[in-house]
């Protein structure tokens, strides 16, 4: 490893001690290290850092010479941090500077030990499959972004009625989903806003799509998988002229006649898992599978 992009929250700064760690061991293994722009103004701020660093701001700034990408956050940063490698190819790995995610699972405690796993080669690479949106009529902000790794989600806007979802897979109509509004997850996503509407949790590498209705009208509309290999297509009925499309976080309004269409990306993002972790023990921690959570003074 000789070159990484590294990744951070902008709007302020939580992670110095973990900043810190990250870039001395960096820094021992002559590593040079490439910090996000606004990220690195707001370290030279608060003085984290004790010397210069290269900086990128855009997607056009990272190639495939970047051996890896850490960020420093939460899911959510990840998921930004995706929109900067797209389909470059470049591994990435989430320290995790508050509670424990699915996707940033490096505990802040074990920073060096992780890393030091990387550099030896005591890791794994776990391929993740992207969703990515068209529209008909086209919407401007898709045209560059138009790609998900947790969830796009169908949802109402300005109303506390219910829309409908009519839903189609591979042209066959499957059923109008009546309800708050529709989430298409990946099995990245299976643990994110589709699992906190009763979806399934599914491993990363499941070749399938969950389709999970968000507070259905109808009791017998249940979560649903299907192969990511199926193109789906969504038509919105609503009161309002508007709904709302988002993609993880990243949300755009669109007028109610348009219609979506939603497969697998072309691309797939890659997750650096070091030998210290695995899926399944992030499930057991982060759900508290296994765990006896009583009071052992209670009788």
């Amino acid at each position: 490893m000789k070159k990484v992009a590294i990744y951070g929250q902008s709007y302020s700064i939580s992670a110095e001690k973990e900043m810190q760690i990250l870039l001395e061991v960096l820094n021992e293994n002559n590593i040079v290290s490439f910090i996000e722009h606004k990220f690195y103004d707001l370290l030279v701020e608060g003085n984290i850092l004790d010397k210069k660093y290269p900086t990128f701001s855009h997607f056009s700034d990272l190639n495939d010479s970047f051996d890896a990408m850490f960020t420093l956050g939460g899911d959510g940063t990840i998921l930004r941090a995706v929109t900067y490698i797209r389909d470059l190819n470049i591994p990435i790995l989430g320290i995790n500077t508050g509670r424990l995610g699915f996707l940033a699972t490096i505990n802040k405690k074990t920073i060096t030990e992780s890393i030091n796993l990387i550099l030896n080669g005591e890791f794994s690479i776990q391929k993740r499959t992207l969703l990515s949106v068209k529209t008909s009529p086209e919407t401007a902000a898709f045209e560059e972004l138009n790609f998900a790794l947790n969830e796009v989600t169908i949802a109402r806007k300005n109303t506390t009625s219910m829309i409908g979802v009519k839903t189609s897979l591979n042209n066959e109509y499957l059923t109008n989903y009546w309800a708050d509004g529709l989430i298409i997850a990946t099995p990245t996503g299976s643990t994110g806003y589709s699992l906190s509407c009763n979806g399934p949790v599914i491993s990363p590498n499941s070749e399938n799509f969950i389709i999970t209705p968000i507070a259905p009208h109808n009791l017998n509309a249940r979560p649903m998988v299907i192969s990511d290999k199926t193109s789906i297509q969504l038509t919105v009925d609503s009161r309002e002229k508007d709904f709302l499309i988002s993609l993880d976080s990243r949300i755009t309004t669109v007028p109610k006649n348009t219609q979506v269409f939603i497969e697998k990306a072309a691309f797939t993002i890659q997750s650096i898992i070091p030998k210290n972790q695995s899926f399944l023990q992030t499930l057991r921690t982060k759900l508290l599978w296994g765990e006896d959570t009583r009071n052992e003074t209670n009788l």
